[in-house]
């Protein structure tokens, strides 16, 4: 029988706040976090699209003071020191990781870290620090960043998170397009449950997003960039009739993985137990959303871990606000559920928060694992009129209470990278 997998620790970083109650709070609230770009509006002087969720003036000085009595004085001294040295994304993943660690009161835990093992979601995380090094490079050649050779890789993030931890397990990146995070979480519950691992931190590294980015996205009409510009809090509209597409945004996520039976025995707060990770591909690069692969992937979940369908109680969709891509994904739901799709709770984050692209799938689960424990779903904000085609309970109009024993976490990326994960509320 497969070692059970719980979630012990858990921490967030988004345009709601940096800590975990305020995270819930603002969710259940409806608040939108969605405003303009500032650092990438002004390295471009303009852009298709100004809107997004912007992080870029985040304290990090102040957030490393508020962690000084908080953990080891060691791990403290290296996270400083070593956040001296780096671009701005890897001093994000950094003290998230720290706090995703000290959230599974991890310090301390006798030889946790020799075995412990660092999985980071995403990839291209630094685009911002290359754009503007390249930028020195076309006149300066040699006055680029002097480590520029280290910190362009994404597995710096795994790395520094590792050396600041002192973990001395694998470290490693998982990129699947915006699905990166639920791919993350299958390999870290492969390295707990196949390779011995003592536990998994598994990071959702924030997106640091050039203005050649938003360009990109521009270009594939999949951004939100027309009718929405002078009211940002409003463009982010999965299942409207006048959604446009998706709102890019700077977010991180954490979670800390474990074995039940470590997890029991050193007195864990346990937030949820993860059953499983399925994927799926739609043998097709191009990103045009098909149920197909978000189908396999969510069937694949349930035969695996022996959950019938009319278990699930709540979905945490994918749900972009992209005019194809919602429809696909509720019709997914539909074929899986059969009749029990309209006895589901489902709900978008991404109204809220805007797609955080890589770490998505983990920002959310951290903000789903909430709600469930609370039992109460956050409302889908800025459906003025709602779609004819979605004729499911989309959570509209305000928070709902809703008892969830069983969440389904849903990420598809570009490519047809296709995800699901199951999560169990835990009860003791």
């Amino acid at each position: 029988m497969s070692e059970r997998i719980v979630i012990t620790g858990m921490a967030v970083n988004t345009v709601l706040g940096d800590q975990l109650d305020g995270y819930l709070r603002a969710l259940l609230a409806g608040q939108s976090g969605i405003g303009t770009w500032k650092r990438i509006t002004a390295e471009a002087g303009g852009l298709p699209s100004p809107v997004g969720g912007d992080l870029s003036d985040y304290d990090i000085a102040a957030k490393l003071d508020s962690l000084t009595d908080l953990v080891p004085a060691s791990v403290h001294n290296r996270l400083v020191k070593l956040s001296r040295r780096l671009p701005w994304s890897l001093q994000l993943s950094i003290i998230l990781a720290v706090e995703a660690w000290r959230d599974a009161s991890a310090f301390g835990v006798e030889g946790i870290q020799d075995s412990a093992s660092v999985i980071v979601a995403g990839h291209n995380l630094n685009h911002s620090y290359i754009s503007s090094n390249l930028d020195v490079y076309r006149n300066e050649p040699l006055f680029i960043d002097g480590v520029y050779g280290i910190h362009v890789w994404d597995t710096a993030h795994a790395a520094c998170v590792a050396e600041v931890l002192q973990i001395h397990g694998t470290a490693q990146i998982a990129g699947a397009a915006c699905a990166s995070g639920n791919y993350a979480l299958r390999v870290a519950i492969d390295e707990v449950r196949h390779h011995s691992a003592s536990c998994a931190l598994v990071l959702g590294a924030v997106t640091d997003l050039a203005p050649i980015d938003i360009q990109g996205f521009s270009l594939l009409g999949a951004l939100s960039q027309d009718s929405f510009i002078d009211r940002p809090t409003a463009a982010s509209r999965p299942f409207d009739v006048k959604r446009e597409g998706f709102v890019p945004a700077h977010g991180l996520g954490g979670l800390v993985i474990e074995p039940l039976t470590a997890a029991l025995r050193r007195r864990a707060r346990i937030y949820a137990e993860v059953l499983g990770v399925e994927t799926a591909a739609d043998a097709s690069h191009l990103p045009n959303p098909s149920s197909v692969g978000q189908v396999l992937a969510m069937r694949r979940v349930l035969q695996r871990c022996d959950i019938a369908p009319q278990d699930v109680d709540y979905v945490n969709g994918h749900f972009t606000a992209t005019p194809v891509g919602d429809v696909a994904e509720i019709a997914a739901i539909r074929e899986v559920f059969g009749d029990h799709a309209y006895r589901l709770k489902m709900n978008a984050t991404k109204s809220l928060i805007g797609h955080s692209l890589g770490s998505s799938a983990i920002v959310e689960l951290v903000g789903a694992v909430l709600q469930m424990n609370a039992g109460m779903l956050h409302p889908t904000i800025n459906i003025d009129e709602l779609d004819p085609a979605i004729d499911v309970d989309v959570c509209r109009g305000g928070p709902q209470p809703c008892d969830v024993r069983i969440l389904m976490k849903n990420a598809f990326g570009f490519g047809g990278l296709n995800s699901s994960c199951l999560v169990r509320r835990w009860e003791g």
